[in-house]
């Protein structure tokens, strides 16, 4: 099923959303990282069902343990497992989908492909799973910010057709957690909410655009061929649940510029430093950073189990009605922030390890 990702920096989560718990093992931690079950819950806080009602209301406190890879508060550079144990399980809300599809959902692929699934709350389908990525990201953001004081924020740039004007060199985290949407932009943000409420009570859903930035990535991480930092972000991104779109720097809208206009110009700084002038390149220039903030976008479709009626078929290819029953987002884009923060974190140190190994042995 792809549960594992990363090469030397390697995840593998596991677990379904109605099952005993979720969570992950990390394999290639470097040892004596300070790591305790608080640097974890943080990200998971963020990330966690029930915090208003622009989410789901399941009410899980997503509380975090770790059964190994730590002694005395510092990793052992072996496998480090994460388990967060379900609580507010209702497998009950789903027993119409066992026999009926939801629309846009993994329901009928999952029978195409494996002729089994678990049908509660969609199982390994469900959001539910990218507890174990925020987890692993965590860890990754310390090692990141410990190393090379990278530092990776996220927040809602756009929701259906609101949109918010965002200076990436400069939002802060405070800035963005500021408002229960995750938009650094105040008004903006207002009217996002009240957009995702007028949806909520519709019984509908809408999706919208995450924006990431990482601050301070080292020159040189990337492979130039198959293994490109931006195509390795992409495939990290674009494995998230609802995700349905991928941009680095000026992305689609580059199209719209010649070459002249586009080309990021070189220039020494004062301390001596190559930069650019521009960043429309979005920090990555064949494939490999070059100390520029790299900036990506992910485009996040509306949820796919909504309240609302709507014409499906069960197994036998029967058509029939279907309203969802079960605990669902209006909008997944607050809870996608950390989800992205932590694959661009996951993406990042496995580079950075990747890039240690290879280029930094003999020098």
């Amino acid at each position: 099923m792809g549960n594992s990702f990363g090469h030397l920096f390697r995840i593998t989560t596991f677990g379904e959303s109605h099952g005993g718990g979720v969570g992950v093992v990390i394999d290639g931690c470097p040892p004596q990282i300070d790591l305790n079950e608080g640097d974890i819950q943080a990200d998971l806080d963020r990330r966690r069902p029930g915090q208003s009602r622009m989410t789901t209301p399941r009410k899980e406190t997503d509380t975090c343990e770790i059964l190994s890879g730590v002694f005395q508060g510092k990793t052992l550079g072996t496998p480090i497992t994460i388990l967060v144990r379900n609580k507010d399980t209702r497998p009950q809300d789903y027993g119409e989908m066992a026999e009926v599809y939801r629309p846009s959902h993994a329901d009928a692929t999952y029978d195409a492909k494996y002729g089994i699934r678990n049908w509660q709350g969609g199982g390994r389908s469900s959001a539910r799973e990218t507890i174990g990525r925020v987890a692993a990201g965590a860890i990754a953001k310390k090692i990141l910010g410990q190393v090379a004081g990278v530092e990776i924020i996220g927040y809602v740039r756009q929701i259906k057709d609101v949109e918010a004007a965002i200076d990436p060199n400069h939002v802060t985290l405070d800035q963005v957690e500021a408002n229960m949407i995750r938009c650094p932009d105040p008004t903006t943000a207002e009217k996002m909410i009240a957009l995702v409420d007028d949806i909520r009570r519709q019984a509908n859903s809408v999706g919208g655009i995450v924006e990431c930035v990482a601050r301070n990535v080292p020159k040189g991480l990337g492979e130039p061929v198959f293994d490109k930092l931006e195509a390795d972000l992409a495939k990290a991104v674009m494995s998230l649940p609802a995700s349905k779109g991928f941009e680095i720097g000026s992305g689609f809208a580059g199209t719209q510029l010649t070459g002249l206009e586009h080309n990021d110009e070189f220039y020494s700084d004062d301390r001596g430093q190559i930069r650019t002038v521009t960043n429309r390149s979005g920090g990555v220039q064949g494939g490999i950073s070059n100390g520029e903030n790299i900036v990506i976008r992910v485009a996040f479709k509306p949820t796919a189990t909504i309240g609302s009626a709507q014409r499906t078929v069960n197994k036998e290819g029967e058509a029939t009605i279907l309203a969802a029953k079960g605990r669902h987002d209006p909008c997944v884009l607050p809870r996608a922030v950390p989800m992205v923060e932590a694959m661009v974190a996951l993406v990042l140190c496995d580079h950075l390890l990747r890039n240690h190994a290879q280029c930094h042995l003999l020098r």
